[in-house]
């Protein structure tokens, strides 16, 4: 396995570096100051549209496809240390390359799986960064870390699908820019086979029934730059029947694939920001003095930032390694290190930013440093794409199993 960079890959990296610090890391506090004056507070900042124009212009759009018809056609491990680099920043940066859940997933799938008339009608505009989207499948009924526990009822009516159901955390749907629903429900409830139950289908935001009821919070973050996370209702909401995403019962496989490389995504942009707390609590450490010596003689502190970054290296390779795997033997063959990666980072990125708040004390849980809003970010990553104990139950199942 040679992890070295490819001339390729060096090339974006550099662009994207100083994309960063020319271009985001100015912006954030710009883009608050223009969120507090919008009339909305999901209405999107002028900074990002500008953002996105300059990030056109030089080539880092799309970085996360790796089909080089829709996007850059960079593979996994070419893509990572670029998704890192973007997680200095999550809240801003993917949205700028627009390579920013869900809307990437979402892409992916109408690459995949969807028809023509459906890659013509929502994949082109959310390849062009003209409308934003979101992926409805958790539910707040049921123990939605099983997908095949979901209620919401897909059914068939003449030439129609019928939708009921409620569905929260639905990630983008606040954005008044998402224009396009793909839910998942079921369309054969009672089949013997419960992977085969699930199907997919394409639901436009002014489809009657639907409500986008409220935004949910998290950890007290309303989440802005993403669109909220919001509660749906599908109230009998009726679409096509050609609105399907590829076939019937093939919804629960389609949210495998799905969530396969957005697992890595995740991981290698969780890496960036701990990597951004790394920074802080260095820039931290050499400026405070307590009891007499500055932060950065104390031992405690010390402890702290050398662990952090052996902790990052550790990481690091592992998912690289990941993304090696998923590029020579596909997301099955790479099934553990997917899952060992989805374990460990966000337990990993959650403690480092843990001592970084608490080296910068109150002003770490405060809104003048970006800790606060990170952690919650971080710690969200333990919950999304399926919670670390599902994976650490699946994984330990294949691992004993060798022994059985």
């Amino acid at each position: 396995m040679d992890f070295a960079f490819d001339a390729r890959t060096e090339e974006l990296r550099g662009k994207l570096l100083a994309f960063m610090d020319e271009y985001v890391y100015p912006a954030e506090a710009v883009a608050e100051e223009q969120r507090a004056l919008l009339a909305s507070p999901w209405d999107t900042p002028a900074v990002v549209g500008e953002l996105k124009a300059e990030a056109r212009r030089q080539g880092l759009w799309n970085l996360f496809l790796p089909d080089s018809e829709y996007g850059a056609g960079l593979t996994n491990l070419q893509y990572a240390p670029l998704a890192e680099i973007t997680g200095r920043s999550p809240h801003l940066a993917p949205t700028a390359l627009n390579c920013a859940a869900p809307d990437t997933g979402n892409m992916e799938v109408l690459a995949q799986f969807g028809d023509e008339r459906q890659r013509k009608q929502w994949l082109e505009p959310l390849l062009a960064g003209e409308i934003r989207s979101a992926f409805a499948m958790t539910e707040p009924e049921v123990a939605s870390s099983d997908a095949t526990n979901i209620t919401t009822l897909i059914e068939r009516d003449g030439d129609d699908y019928v939708i009921t159901g409620r569905k929260w955390y639905i990630s983008g749907a606040m954005n008044p820019d998402c224009k396009i629903f793909i839910v998942m429900g079921k369309t054969d409830p009672d089949g013997a086979d419960i992977r085969r139950q699930q199907s997919m289908v394409l639901v436009p935001r002014d489809t009657p029934g639907l409500e986008v009821r409220r935004a949910m919070q998290v950890y007290g973050y309303e989440d802005h730059s993403h669109g909220g996370h919001a509660e749906v209702v599908f109230d009998r909401v009726r679409v096509p029947a050609s609105n399907l995403v590829g076939e019937e019962g093939g919804g629960f496989a389609i949210a495998q694939a799905r969530l396969g490389p957005g697992r890595i995504h995740h991981c290698m942009r969780l890496i960036g920001m701990a990597e951004r707390a790394i920074e802080l609590m260095c820039r931290r450490a050499v400026s405070r003095t307590a009891f007499g010596k500055p932060l950065a003689q104390q031992g405690v502190v010390q402890n702290w930032i050398a662990d952090a970054r052996v902790a990052v290296e550790q990481l690091r390779l592992l998912v690289l390694k990941t993304a090696w795997m998923m590029d020579t033997v596909g997301n099955k063959g790479a099934h553990t290190e997917i899952q060992a990666i989805k374990i460990a980072t966000p337990r990993t990125v959650v403690d480092i930013l843990d001592k970084a708040v608490q080296l910068h004390g109150a002003g770490g849980v405060s809104q003048d440093f970006p800790l606060a809003e990170l952690w919650a970010a971080a710690r969200t990553l333990k919950l999304a794409d399926g919670p670390d104990e599902v994976h650490q139950r699946s994984l330990a199942h294949r691992e004993i199993k060798k022994y059985v």
